[in-house]
């Protein structure tokens, strides 16, 4: 059961749809570039997609529950991708939600076992896994890697 937020937040609607606004938005292409090409020591997490997206919704639950666990080596950016849709064609954004990693202003490829490097294109659920992963590609970005093999098969 989903609860009502009270409040005067136009467009919240649950609790579930809260998630994302506790988080940070990148509102232009300039601040996503800058996001990517600014941080030295930890993997930028790029969420994309809407706010709205009941499967963006599920994944900002869990990017947000796993965000101060993995602070140190971590940093996560939602992106609205029709506010900013200059990397929808450059990245294939096609899915109604898109979570990529970027590593010293490089495209960190992950291999989930589904075909595609790119990117994780549904909802994860489960906050130990995203950490798994999240440590996982930080782990191979460090070392020099632009292709990481993911803890688990998907």
């Amino acid at each position: 059961m989903t609860k009502l937020v009270r409040g005067s937040t136009p467009g919240l609607r649950s609790v579930d749809d809260a998630m994302s606004y506790f988080m940070t938005h990148l509102p232009t292409a300039w601040h996503v570039d800058q996001a990517i090409l600014s941080e030295e020591d930890r993997v930028v997490i790029l969420r994309f997609g809407n706010d709205w997206d009941p499967t963006c919704m599920k994944m900002d639950e869990t990017l947000y529950s796993v965000q101060e666990k993995v602070q140190n080596f971590a940093v996560i950016y939602l992106v609205d991708i029709t506010k900013v849709p200059d990397f929808n064609k450059m990245y294939e954004l096609y899915d109604p939600c898109t979570t990529m990693f970027f590593y010293r202003n490089k495209h960190i490829m992950i291999d989930l076992s589904t075909g595609n490097n790119n990117k994780i294109n549904w909802a994860m659920t489960d906050k130990q896994e995203m950490i798994d992963i999240i440590e996982t590609v930080y782990r191979g970005a460090s070392k020099g890697r632009g292709l990481v093999v993911a803890p688990k098969e998907y």
